[in-house]
């Protein structure tokens, strides 16, 4: 049992003392502190800053210790080495072999899998290549312009992410997402195209998710109804494992670009599910992202936990969560172009580690994955870090920036960056009543309306943070900012001792779904479902023009 162990009764213990702590104090009796609390890795251009926190020295040894009491060494060099590390599922879990730069064989049931996945990168990069030229056509001999890729979870959230990272340096076709089955998504989406220039990418691991056919099959019927049957071969391809359904589809088995079952979807925008990442930014690029990732990999891999970034984000991540009793983790990046990162973080980190069954089948008996929110700054500025200074809770938040943008707009990039380095600075140190009160006195307040409203513009501060920060926002830098979360993710399951690569819980409702498709199209509830469920049915049917 976790919390039985010698490693976790010391960080709780501790956490009594620390809990008293405050950081103007911890800054102020430690001019090193920064130092010392400071990660940098000069190749990957990545500066960690974690000294924000509510730790010491000691804090850090003891959940250093507790994560090589659960050997995360070890069960990092078994997922490396394609050991079936996603026990519930039986499968390896190698999403960081998408990504090596190693010709080192990675063996898996007898096989290595290496060259399969270099394969399909080749096969990606021709393919790419041939769309962005003008090489492939569509079926009236015109060049694509659009590229529409219709996936859900990962297959969207991953290569939508990124293709908004890398808008800046995009100079291939105009590339859409459709992931929602509600018809508003496809609609919108395609009342913006022309059929003759329009690719489809299809991205569905079985080629039977319910909302990515669904969006498919409406996409085929729209472009058919003004091309033909026969232009679905030049205007869709698949990403997919099941060849029979593809090829039902319509679609050329030439045109299907495999990732296999050691990929989870939250892991597979390094997988041919990076095709249109490829098609908008270029291979070259794309091959860069995962380089990018491969360095992370190799730091994470080869790096001391001391020094460890993904490790010690992790380590805190639970620090917080177990410890503190904190339930969300705020992820804030000070850069437009990563303004979908917030919410591929959720899926990653949610779904990896929402999990309440250990290795042992046993319920566990303390928190495991926290809730991942946030948006880009300076938005969230103006929304809800209100809630993070002055509110009654704890939220610690990892600020990510870019030193050096993409684009040059005046002065706007050190408008940007003065408000991260700010409120960082605000959220641990805060403004105390005394200072308050000698504000409002130069400013010309009352006694009476100083003693009002001094307690309002007081901030209590002692709020953590990590600041993140990159040289550049290039493809490389991102690859490693995506591996960076992934690894952290993978750490604090391996701690929580829970399996962070199945995904269950997303089974009951899709099942309950089909069930309930089938009784609406009957136009009555069936009889098994309760009271609530069977009520609200009826009055959607009753209400519902037909």
């Amino acid at each position: 049992m976790l919390t039985k162990t010698r490693e976790w009764k010391s960080l709780k213990k501790h956490q009594t003392r620390i809990a008293k702590v405050r950081l103007q104090d911890l800054f102020s009796n430690d001019k090193e502190r920064w130092k010392k609390f400071l990660v940098r890795n000069d190749g990957m251009g990545i500066l960690l800053d974690y000294s924000k926190n509510l730790v010491t020295t000691d804090t850090m040894k003891l959940l250093f210790a507790l994560a090589k009491s659960a050997k995360v060494r070890q069960y990092a060099l078994n997922m490396f080495s394609g050991r079936k590390i996603n026990w519930t599922e039986q499968r390896a879990v190698l999403h960081i072999a998408l990504r090596s730069q190693s010709w080192r064989q990675i063996i898996v049931d007898g096989k290595d899998v290496m060259p399969e996945i270099k394969g399909v990168l080749a096969r990606m990069e021709k393919f790419s290549s041939d769309v962005r030229t003008g090489k492939w056509v569509g079926h009236t001999g015109m060049k694509i312009a659009d590229v529409v890729n219709i996936g859900i979870g990962g297959s969207d959230l991953g290569p939508r992410m990124v293709c908004e990272a890398l808008k800046h340096c995009a100079d291939g076709p105009q590339v859409h997402f459709v992931s929602n089955v509600d018809g508003a998504d496809i609609f919108e989406t395609l009342k913006r195209l022309k059929p003759e220039t329009t690719l489809f990418i299809v991205a569905s691991k079985t080629f039977t998710t319910q909302e990515t056919m669904a969006n498919a099959h409406t996409a085929k019927k729209w472009l058919v109804s003004a091309l033909g049957d026969k232009a679905t071969p030049k205007h869709f391809v698949a990403l997919s494992t099941n060849k029979a359904k593809v090829q039902e589809f319509g679609i050329s088995a030439e045109n299907m670009f495999e990732f296999w079952d050691f990929v989870g979807g939250r892991y597979s925008v390094w997988s041919a599910v990076g095709l249109s990442v490829a098609c908008c930014a270029g291979f070259d690029r794309f091959r860069e992202m995962l380089e990018g990732g491969y360095m992370m990999d190799r730091h994470f891999i080869d790096t001391p936990l001391e020094k460890n970034m993904p490790v010690i984000l992790a380590l805190l991540g639970i620090w917080y969560n177990n410890f503190f009793s904190v339930q969300t983790h705020a992820v804030l990046p000070y850069c437009q172009y990563l303004h979908r990162l917030p919410a591929y973080l959720q899926q990653l980190d949610m779904e990896s580690n929402g999990k309440t069954i250990n290795i042992d089948g046993k319920r566990v008996n303390y928190q495991t994955g926290p809730i991942i929110w946030g948006e880009p700054g300076t938005n969230g500025q103006h929304s809800f870090y209100q809630l993070i200074h002055q509110g009654t809770k704890m939220i610690p938040a990892d600020f990510i920036g870019i030193i050096n943008p993409p684009e040059k707009v005046g002065g706007h990039h050190e408008m940007l960056m003065s408000n991260f380095f700010a409120q960082t600075q605000a959220l641990a140190f805060g403004l105390s009543r005394d200072k308050v009160i000698e504000s409002m006195a130069k400013e010309g307040f009352g006694s009476d309306d100083i003693a009002m409203l001094a307690l309002h513009r007081t901030f209590e501060g002692n709020k953590p943070t990590n600041s993140i920060l990159f040289s550049e926002l290039t493809p490389r830098t991102l690859g490693s900012l995506i591996a960076l979360y992934e690894h952290k993710v993978f750490v604090q399951g391996v701690i929580w001792r829970i399996n962070s690569f199945d995904q269950w819980g997303v089974e009951l409702g899709k099942k309950l779904a089909g069930r309930i498709l089938k009784d609406i199209s009957a136009g009555k509830p069936g009889n098994d479902h309760d009271i609530s469920t069977a009520g609200l049915l009826e009055y959607y049917l009753k209400k519902k023009l037909h």
